[in-house]
């Protein structure tokens, strides 16, 4: 494995929001809006979530998060399905809530693959699409992020692929949702790819891609990373439950940036707003000179 800067991509602009690439790595704070996350975090119970979940966001943002990234839907494997209707009733209250109480520049990403939510989120104030199925679930997805002029994250999801070398898989799916993306008039400083690890795809496969993350550089987007407490650290580590997986989030973080990740999806904000400073200095060279 080499150590790499990542791609010298042209800045990603919209609305109020611009987003410079290769200077840094960027940290997106998770904020699941669900009862059953598969990490325990979960906050959509009680009377008080939403002051709970702004709450969480706000510290999120002191530790250093620059995105926000809010689900309503637990996307766990056999997670019971969650229609439309239930997702908005999770996800808007929460996303005008945010959007009321977060500084301007913080950008709000709505997790979903369902395009009524989506749209329903940017109204709210999101400013980003995250689609876990890279605009192949729900085929109004790209109209919507064409429509409303947002980035949008095309994740690779390999459930119910037949996979023949996971690289070369993942790689073929996030190309043909580029081509989709593209079809749809999103401009290509939109787009923003996602390898996918744990949908679909084995322990092994998922160290094979944390491995060979640096090949899809040659798709020519940002990468987004979002490895944080994932099955896979928990089995290489001997069976640790998702709240001990800190050190090993850790490691694919750093990791993954030498490989040239752009940004890393995460539960624990400020660990991992540490590792992404040190590492930054070493891969980017971003020392903090002002301080002692």
């Amino acid at each position: 494995m080499s150590l790499s800067t990542g791609g010298s991509f042209p800045p990603t602009q919209w609305a109020d929001h611009m987003i410079v690439w290769g200077k840094q790595t960027y940290v997106m704070g998770i904020i699941n809006a669900t009862p059953d996350s598969f990490s325990g975090d979960g906050l959509q119970t009680g009377d008080d979530w939403i002051e709970r979940a702004v709450a969480r966001a706000e510290h999120f943002v002191v530790e250093g998060a620059r995105f926000i990234d809010v689900g309503g839907e637990s996307t766990r494997p056999n997670a019971a399905t969650v229609t439309a209707e239930q997702e908005i009733e999770r996800v808007v209250p929460l996303i005008r809530a945010l959007r009321a109480c977060l500084p301007a520049d913080v950008i709000i990403s709505i997790d979903t693959y369902k395009a009524e939510v989506a749209a329903r989120a940017l109204d709210a104030g999101a400013s980003l699409i995250n689609d876990i199925w890279g605009l192949k679930h729900d085929p109004a997805m790209a109209e919507v992020a064409h429509k409303y002029s947002v980035p949008v994250v095309l994740m690779a999801n390999m459930r119910g692929y037949h996979k023949h070398d996971i690289v070369s898989d993942v790689t073929r799916f996030l190309s043909a949702a580029i081509e989709r993306a593209l079809a749809a008039s999103i401009p290509w400083e939109h787009i923003i790819i996602d390898p996918g690890i744990g949908f679909g795809v084995t322990p092994e496969e998922n160290l094979t891609l944390l491995r060979r993350l640096g090949e899809l550089r040659l798709l020519g987007r940002p990468i987004l990373l979002g490895t944080s407490r994932k099955s896979t650290i928990g089995k290489v580590l001997g069976g640790l439950p998702p709240e001990e997986r800190l050190e090993g989030t850790a490691a694919t973080v750093a990791l993954g940036i030498a490989q040239g990740v752009d940004i890393v999806r995460v539960h624990d904000v400020r660990e991992m707003m540490r590792v992404v400073k040190m590492s930054d200095a070493i891969i980017r060279g971003t020392f903090p000179h002002s301080e002692a």
